[in-house]
């Protein structure tokens, strides 16, 4: 495991963002696609607004207004899906179904794969574990995850038999290792991450496929961050199982999908016991369902998968060269300006990874001599920049970059553009260069600016948005 540490540059100053451009840039003077919120304005703290940076896709990307505009025209024809008979239900549950069949061809899914919405890419994890072989009422294999996944991908594999390869300082030296602990045999599933949420790094998906097969296991690929920024097709990449959410793929609503091969999932255990699930409810017994019935207990989230749905087609109908083009041109231009200014790391996890070719819209850095907590809060207060702190629910990753208290993520997508980088760039240049320009405080676990007089529109709460911090703060 590495962290790439790039040359000093003590002269640097808000100049070098305007040094940096050139015809590469062009592109990513504009959004890519129009996204909801674009336009919101940030109150400052020194006084006045400007409009929000928002450096924060990889947590939750803000809906594409194609969709917002879909789900207006949907939403008065809402209600209650299947076993209606009433015009509003017949047409909710039509929606809803043919959601899955959007989202299949998304993802490349082949003709009898099963589509069961949830919650997020944790829910769907989470059902796919309790699905896993098993015989004599013991699992048939374990699974095997790498040290680098996010824990959505590594929590529900620990209640049942798993193992962990930690990853080498090279991809291909870890590949290597995940070859030689499939090779030890008993492995029933290879749970792999598409792209890292912490670093932006692309895993082989066709490859691991090939090796997990190889060896009798199948595959889960969790691509919540890599659906939002790149072609996926699991029928030619032989993926068995894949998870994305909504909420990362420009989609309102807590919407998620599991998409994969039946078998398992039909002889899984029900995920969410309750209406919908059963062909036959007793007194003392049950008959369940399959298909996606079986996993999607009580009533659905119909906007949730339709939304979800309708943002798949907007992702899918994108110019692919386009759309990487506008992508390396805004994670380049960053990158580039951060290893020019003094102080500041940018991190990866291998060193063989190519960040202009194998890499999605993620910069993971952090900047010498100041918590990643009190940047962030820095950046946003000051200059009205919005990025992501803390250990990105990696934290086995973080400790392993040596960043046991965290680090700072900027991530962005189809509806950012070049003038968000530049602000970032100027901020974190003006803090090396002059310091914080306010005092701050921990309040609640979290670094705010003190004596914030910051105003908020009249219906959301006037505080600093610490209540209710997370609370993984130990090493």
């Amino acid at each position: 495991m590495t962290t790439a540490t790039f040359p000093a540059n003590p002269g640097t100053t808000s100049a070098t963002a305007a040094g940096l451009l050139d015809e590469r840039f062009t592109i990513a003077k504009r959004p890519l696609s129009a996204v909801t919120g674009a336009e919101i304005q940030a109150p400052l703290i020194q006084g006045g607004h400007v409009r929000y940076a928002n450096l924060d896709y990889g947590a939750s990307a803000p809906a594409l207004s194609v969709v917002s505009a879909y789900l207006n025209e949907i939403l008065p024809y809402y209600a209650s899906v299947h076993r209606g008979a009433g015009y509003a239900s017949q047409i909710s549950t039509s929606v809803y179904e043919n959601s899955r069949n959007i989202v299949r061809a998304f993802v490349g899914g082949r003709t009898d794969d099963s589509v069961i919405f949830t919650r997020n890419t944790t829910d769907s994890l989470n059902l796919l574990a309790g699905c896993l072989p098993v015989a004599d009422g013991r699992h048939t294999g374990d699974v095997l995850y790498l040290d680098i996944e996010h824990h959505a991908n590594l929590l529900p594999w620990q209640g049942v038999p798993h193992r962990s390869v930690v990853a080498a300082p090279t991809l291909s030296a870890t590949l290597e290792n995940l070859r030689s602990e499939l090779s030890q045999g008993d492995i029933s599933l290879l749970a792999v991450t598409g792209a890292s949420n912490v670093t932006g790094e692309i895993l082989p998906i066709r490859e691991l496929a090939a090796l997990a097969h190889e060896h009798g296991a199948r595959i889960v690929v969790d691509a919540a961050q890599l659906a939002p920024h790149r072609r996926i097709d699991i029928a030619a990449d032989d993926v068995d199982y894949l998870a994305f959410s909504g909420h990362k793929l420009y989609a309102p609503f807590g919407s998620g999908v599991l998409v994969g091969r039946p078998d398992w999932l039909d002889a899984g255990t029900p995920h969410l016991a309750g209406g919908g699930a059963v062909r036959e409810a007793r007194l003392d017994s049950v008959s369940w369902a399959t298909g996606p019935a079986r996993h999607e207990g009580g009533s659905p989230n119909v906007l949730g998968a339709a939304t979800l749905a309708r943002a798949t087609q907007v992702i899918g109908a994108l110019d692919q060269e386009l759309w990487h083009a506008h992508e390396t041109a805004i994670r380049s231009f960053l990158v580039e300006g951060l290893r020019k200014i003094d102080g500041v790391t940018v991190h990866q996890i291998f060193s063989d990874t190519d960040q202009a070719t194998d890499t999605i819209g993620v910069v993971n850095f952090s900047v010498e001599g100041y918590d990643a907590g009190l940047v962030a809060a820095y950046l946003s207060a000051e200059h009205g920049v919005g990025l992501r702190d803390g250990r990105f629910c990696a934290h086995p990753l973080l400790k392993r970059l040596g960043l046991p208290s965290g680090s700072l993520r900027a991530s962005f997508g189809v509806g950012s553009r070049l003038e968000d980088a530049q602000r970032l760039l100027a901020g974190i240049e003006e803090l090396r260069r002059t310091g914080l320009g306010w005092d701050y405080v921990v309040d609640s676990g979290r670094w705010v600016p003190a004596n914030d007089t910051r105003s908020y529109p009249d219906w959301a709460p006037n505080t600093p948005g610490t209540a209710g911090a997370a609370p993984c703060t130990e090493d």
